[in-house]
């Protein structure tokens, strides 16, 4: 027994267990359990209604009502909880749904109305069928190899957000590209920045790499993309539009992140989880304000620093997610970019002992996530995005010894 122990702790460290064939062999079990279990919701689903009652691509249904809302005039109405819920019990035809609340910028409107301007079952297919392209052909950039596109396929996240009709395959592809384009193409690498604006909360660090770096024409670029997507805003919508999502944003704060609306299991932040232990909201702000705080310093020092670039982009990919207080299962599309980047480091220089499993564990969190919080209270994916982080810098932080010690030798 103890032989076999002991197997498994070496196994562990080294990361031998993880073989290209069985990474492609689990990506496709996976993959193939997941086309099962999406076919048979879709087909015993009634008029768009699963069995538990909730509209195929539950929070999708949000954006599909403020899309049909925007075009009968009233895109404020989308705002005001009891209107957007009338909204969407509408959609299917005035059948009882849950409320799925509206909380997006003006500006992502653009996509409610092109998704509203036809039948709600095709505007779910197009709006995943091209967000999930747009991801995977950046995964695929970042990490260029044969096995990228099947993994990140399979990358549990991706059935979590299909499954709520969600934008993690868009938030994904926004920041996974800026980083991608941020030395070739800078200015666009500031757009794509700029529209990751309309989720709001995780741009919180990524001024502080780009200041820290020294990224002048992306970050004008980003100030200029999100000035101009304010102004289409006020121009198509009025300024009525702002004005109720300002006045929304007190329900969104206190309902769905304080008092834990969404479910405190759903929400991988060390926010939800101090809340979910029993610890008042100010505890729990506390907590997560030091943790940013930790966070922006370590990005501010990587990012000034002669790290390789690739540490860079994968500590501001799990940062951002670990910077907000609200972040749920879904936006774990985002880990996405920052197990390439890290995975694309480590096969150049690499890995040190337990980071390929720790990086099979951050590939698998987004499974498991909800039901082990739900289950035990253990904030599993916030574990998985913290020793993410950690591991990023500890790497960066060693390849600096490296290269103090050589230039002493010299």
């Amino acid at each position: 027994m103890t032989h076999f122990w002991q197997s498994v702790w070496q196994g562990l460290r080294s990361g031998g267990w993880l073989t290209a064939a069985r990474a492609r062999g689990y990506s496709l079990i996976l993959l193939g359990v997941c086309a099962v279990a999406i076919s048979g919701w879709i087909a015993l689903s009634d008029g768009l209604i699963d069995r538990n009652g909730k509209p195929l691509g539950t929070d999708f249904s949000n954006v599909y009502a403020a899309g049909t809302l925007t075009w009968q005039g009233r895109p404020a109405d989308a705002y005001v909880p009891a209107l957007q819920h009338a909204a969407e019990k509408a959609v299917f035809g005035g059948r009882e749904v849950p409320f799925y609340g509206w909380h997006y910028p003006p500006f992502f409107f653009a996509v409610a109305v092109l998704v509203a301007a036809v039948p709600y079952a095709f505007g779910l297919a197009i709006w995943l069928a091209a967000s999930f392209a747009a991801y995977l052909a950046v995964m695929r950039a970042i990490l260029p190899r044969p096995e990228t596109w099947l993994i990140a396929a399979a990358f549990p996240a991706v059935v979590v957000n299909i499954g709520h009709g969600q934008n993690g395959f868009l938030t994904a592809a926004l920041l996974g590209g800026a980083l991608h384009l941020l030395d070739r193409r800078p200015w666009l690498a500031g757009v794509l920045i700029g529209c990751l604006a309309y989720k709001p909360q995780f741009g919180v660090l990524i001024p502080v790499a780009l200041l820290a770096g020294g990224r002048w024409s992306t970050i004008a670029a980003a100030a200029a993309t999100v000035a101009a997507l304010v102004a289409v805003s006020f121009a198509t919508l009025g300024g009525g539009v702002w004005h109720a999502f300002a006045d929304s944003m007190n329900f969104t704060q206190t309902v769905v992140l304080e008092q834990g609306g969404t479910g405190w299991e759903k929400i991988q932040s060390i926010f939800s989880a101090a809340r979910m232990w029993g610890a008042g909201v100010p505890l729990a702000y506390a907590a997560q304000i030091a943790l940013a705080v930790m966070l922006a310093a370590c990005l501010a020092w990587l990012w000034r620093s002669d790290a390789a670039f690739d540490l860079k982009a994968s500590a501001l990919a799990s940062g951002s997610l670990l910077a907000t207080p609200y972040v749920l299962d879904y936006d774990l599309a985002v880990l996405a970019v920052a197990i390439a980047w890290l995975a694309r480091h480590g096969l150049r220089r690499g890995f040190a002992p337990f980071e390929i499993s720790l990086l099979a564990a951050a590939w698998l969190v987004p499974l498991l996530s909800r039901g082990v919080a739900g289950v035990s209270g253990i904030p599993l994916g916030l574990i998985v995005l913290l020793l993410t982080f950690a591991c990023t810098m500890r790497r960066a932080v060693a390849e600096r010894e490296r290269r103090q010690d050589g230039a002493g030798v010299i």
